[in-house]
């Protein structure tokens, strides 16, 4: 019984505002991904589609941040049924949509542009793989190939539209000149790094189909272990639970 209770607390990720059931994903809540979804691009009133939406967590920070609306649209049967579950408990259940479709099929018939088109997508090629055929899905481009993701960005994002995603940092050289190929031109790059002496494995990019200079930066999530260096914490405080608990213990 104890041992059922404690899977039951670990498949449920609790932030300040929503939650997120993430027992049957095929990627867990991880750090960067929060970081990412904290810092994107948001204004209030925007529409955005999330690609690949996992447990739904990055369209769940959308709508925190003030999207008017948001499709979150995944492959899976499960991640899908889980981010329904996760928009439908959220305070925003009316302005999420969850869709079962792969990204190319909708595509087809969405009929519709988009302000804001986010996504942390699968980027590993010609890795070995795992026994768990959710997590492959998850993390492999056998699926989505960038060529796929970037011509359909093109089609669907909004003339004055933002693309952003999270990709590996030694992926972005090859991404950038894909989607330039197709208009999108790189205008921000924020590179992830664990401490201030680590290198960086992830990196944050905003595309848009206006020419202007990139600019660059390094963010570094933690000062020391478990302690979050006040850059991170500044774009965090107010998702992850741990700030609003620090600020109830500083009163």
């Amino acid at each position: 019984m104890a041992s059922r209770k404690k899977n039951k607390i670990m498949s449920t990720f609790h932030f300040q505002q929503f939650s997120v059931l993430q027992k049957n994903s095929g990627m867990k809540i991880c750090t960067d991904a929060v970081l990412f979804g904290a810092m994107a691009p948001v204004h209030p009133g925007i529409q955005v589609l999330d690609i690949g939406t996992g447990t739904g967590v990055l369209a769940l920070m959308a709508a925190q941040l003030g999207a008017a609306n948001v499709t979150a649209v995944e492959l899976t049967l499960e991640a899908f049924t889980e981010a329904k579950s996760n928009f439908n408990h959220s305070p925003w259940a009316g302005r999420l949509l969850a869709v079962h479709q792969d990204i190319q099929g909708f595509a087809l018939t969405a009929g519709r542009q988009y302000d804001l088109i986010i996504s942390n997508p699968p980027f590993f090629e010609n890795h070995s793989k795992t026994v768990d055929a959710l997590r492959n899905t998850a993390r492999h481009t056998d699926q989505l190939p960038f060529t796929d993701l970037i011509g359909i960005v093109g089609q669907l994002l909004a003339p004055q539209g933002l693309f952003y995603l999270l990709i590996p940092e030694p992926a972005v050289c090859q991404f950038s000149a894909l989607a330039l190929g197709a208009g999108l031109q790189l205008n921000q790059q924020t590179d992830f790094r664990a401490y201030s002496n680590s290198k960086a494995k992830v990196s944050a990019l905003i595309f848009s189909r206006s020419a202007t200079a990139v600019t660059q930066s390094v963010l570094t999530i933690y000062d020391s272990r478990g302690i979050y260096s006040s850059t991170s914490a500044a774009y965090l405080k107010a998702f992850l639970l741990r700030f609003a608990q620090e600020l109830l213990f500083s009163n």
